[in-house]
């Protein structure tokens, strides 16, 4: 992407670099910003039924902490506009201190979405047209969530993708290992390291399904 389009981007969202900065990368702006940047993106998928359901997701830059929102088969403003209030709502009760969310110029999101975050402080930074590497941390997730879970699962419903959706957030964010991150999970440490021979040798590793047996985890026994 041209260094000038990036300096528009940023300075039509407000947060352009200093004039003798003005090529800074989009990717520096990602780094720099990191632990106040959130992204969102929407993300299809069909039921047993046909029906086409829309989910919304949120995701931390810095902790990769994912949020799924909701899963509607109408994602009108009104709805849109909830879901926005619901997240500012949560991530006020969990001290979140984001100044930038990334969304994508997709149709559904209303005017009011955008005034939702504005008026909690929160600027609202659009990706280029047909740039989805722009949003690469969220578009991402959502390669992620087809292919671990989306793929590989038929989907009864409304009230079955919810569930399913449930359980691969809680799998992602404390269980699931992120290179982004080292290898953490976006709310688990990592434990200290074993040293000691003995200790490895004595390893006892369990694995707990979920989903039936689509997600595993690894756990060692106490």
């Amino acid at each position: 992407m041209a260094a000038s389009t990036v300096w528009e981007i940023l300075k039509d969202a407000g947060i352009g670099p200093a004039p003798e900065r003005s090529f800074s990368t989009w990717a520096n702006f990602l780094r720099s910003q990191a632990d106040a940047l959130l992204a969102c993106d929407f993300l299809e998928t069909v039921t047993l039924s046909g029906a086409r359901m829309y989910i919304f997701a949120i995701i931390e830059h810095s902790s990769r902490r994912i949020r799924v929102l909701g899963a509607t088969s109408h994602p009108t403003a009104s709805w849109v506009a909830q879901v926005a209030k619901n997240l500012v709502m949560d991530l006020e009760d969990a001290g979140c201190r984001a100044r930038f969310l990334i969304r994508d110029r997709d149709g559904k999101f209303p005017e009011l979405f955008d005034a939702v975050f504005n008026d909690a402080g929160i600027d609202i930074v659009l990706s280029g047209v047909r740039m989805p590497r722009m949003n690469s941390i969220a578009e991402r997730w959502v390669q992620t969530c087809r292919r671990e879970l989306l793929d590989r699962t038929l989907i009864w419903n409304q009230r079955h993708l919810l569930h399913a959706l449930r359980e691969f957030e809680q799998f992602y964010n404390g269980h699931r290992p992120h290179q982004g991150i080292a290898n953490a999970a976006p709310l688990r440490r990592l434990p200290t390291p074993i040293a000691d021979p003995e200790r490895i040798a004595r390893l006892d590793i369990r694995r707990h399904e979920r989903l039936g047996g689509i997600l595993h985890e690894y756990q060692h026994a106490a």
